[in-house]
């Protein structure tokens, strides 16, 4: 198989268990993204308002193009139940082009349901 250059976005999000999946699922209805990986159990330590803190999050792993990320931060930002919500978009440097063109298929508003 021959992978091409990646024009797609993984981006990691960190939520409460309870939030995490309707994070995902609202995400995906309104096709801002198309996949989520939710990994629970994550044990998260961070500093917060001048200490360490400890908490217990669910990982959120989601996958758009590049051209929907800033579209998708701003919806997450309003969702979220985070002042300060983890969002951190990697480029791929390469991916398998069929699933590329699935994932944008998946985002497209033009896709018959």
């Amino acid at each position: 198989m021959k992978l091409k250059k990646s024009t797609l976005r993984v981006i990691l999000v960190t939520a409460p268990a309870k939030e995490a999946e309707s994070l995902a699922r609202t995400l995906l209805e309104e096709r801002l993204i198309a996949c989520a990986n939710l990994i629970p159990k994550v044990t998260s330590l961070y500093w917060w308002e001048g200490k360490i803190e400890r908490g217990a999050e669910t990982l959120i792993v989601m996958k758009t193009p590049r051209a929907l990320t800033r579209k998708l931060f701003a919806r997450l930002k309003k969702l979220h139940s985070y002042s300060v919500p983890e969002f951190l978009a990697l480029a791929p440097v390469e991916s398998n082009p069929e699933y590329e063109a699935w994932a944008v298929k998946s985002v497209s508003r033009r896709q018959s349901q």
